[in-house]
């Protein structure tokens, strides 16, 4: 069975606390939900891509200031002229220093460790860590603030 788009109703001015929980949920509860969206300029509204209702419906079960779906699922073709291809530019190299600019780790310093092409994730120690455990955090939740060479961004 092909994927749905649904659309869900929330609070306006609202949307990214909304997607922030129900992209927590689909983690947590393990939901057949491929991709979340808010596009820019549209409020009170985000997208759920999922397999099939019930999980769009229990990915925002408990989630502040989201409202309900519209009963009946956008085509593809509907959603397409607000979607942007875009394509990841490699601008980190290993021994960077990188801050995490999303995610439980948001503000903290790291050191690139690793860093997998293919996957897009980075391999990163965290530099104010008591003890440096290695974390995979995904490329572009990254953002470079120093180059070992001594190179800015």
């Amino acid at each position: 069975m092909e994927s749905q788009i649904f659309v869900l109703r929330t609070t306006a001015n609202r949307e990214d606390q909304v997607l922030d929980f129900v992209s927590s949920n689909v983690d947590k509860k393990g939901l057949a939900v491929y991709s979340l969206f808010r596009p820019h300029g549209l409020r009170g509204y985000i997208f759920i891509e999922a397999k099939a209702r019930s999980d769009a419906e229990e990915s925002f079960q408990g989630v502040p200031y989201a409202k309900e779906l519209l009963k009946k699922p956008l085509e593809y073709s509907e959603v397409e002229p607000m979607l942007e291809q875009t394509k990841t530019q490699m601008n980190i190299k290993d021994n960077d220093i990188v801050e995490i600019i999303s995610g439980p780790f948001k503000r903290e310093k790291a050191k690139v460790i690793r860093i997998d092409k293919l996957k897009e994730e980075v391999v990163v120690e965290l530099l104010e860590a008591a003890v440096s455990i290695p974390i995979t955090v995904k490329l572009d939740s990254l953002k470079v603030i120093r180059r070992e060479e001594g190179e800015d961004e």
